[in-house]
């Protein structure tokens, strides 16, 4: 799988609420997990040493966009690695993986870091203006 949105977990849940069938229940949060390499299609291949996920706030939805917003998601980094990948769960932990993304660019690391995610969106396309 390449990176992208979730079928089961995000994208037919929210066409199956938009045509009237089971309405998709809101996630209470948004969490983003670091890896090392593409998630794959469950969110959990290549997964960065450190485990916990970052809670993420993203700004209300305009011009088909939510983007991270707040408090940025940061990690204390534990080992060295080269992170490249992001996935973005519904819960701190457990719960169900809804998107994954390639960072820009892939960032080398080291015991004692803090990494800080700057930058994190979503966007649906294209769009009829």
């Amino acid at each position: 799988m390449t990176v992208g949105l979730h079928t089961v977990n995000l994208v037919n849940k929210q066409l199956d609420h938009l045509r009237g069938g089971t309405a998709f229940t809101q996630p209470s949060g948004l969490y983003v997990k670091l890896h090392i390499g593409d998630p794959g299609s469950a969110g959990t291949a290549n997964p960065s040493a450190v485990t916990t996920r970052s809670q993420a706030t993203f700004s209300a939805a305009s011009g088909g966009a939510i983007a991270v917003t707040g408090t940025l998601p940061n990690w204390a980094m534990t080992t060295g690695e080269t992170l490249s990948h992001i996935s973005v769960w519904d819960a701190s932990t457990s719960g169900n993986f809804l998107w994954s993304a390639a960072l820009s660019s892939t960032r080398a690391v080291v015991n004692t870091d803090t990494y800080t995610l700057n930058t994190l969106s979503l966007a649906y396309a294209p769009l009829a203006a």
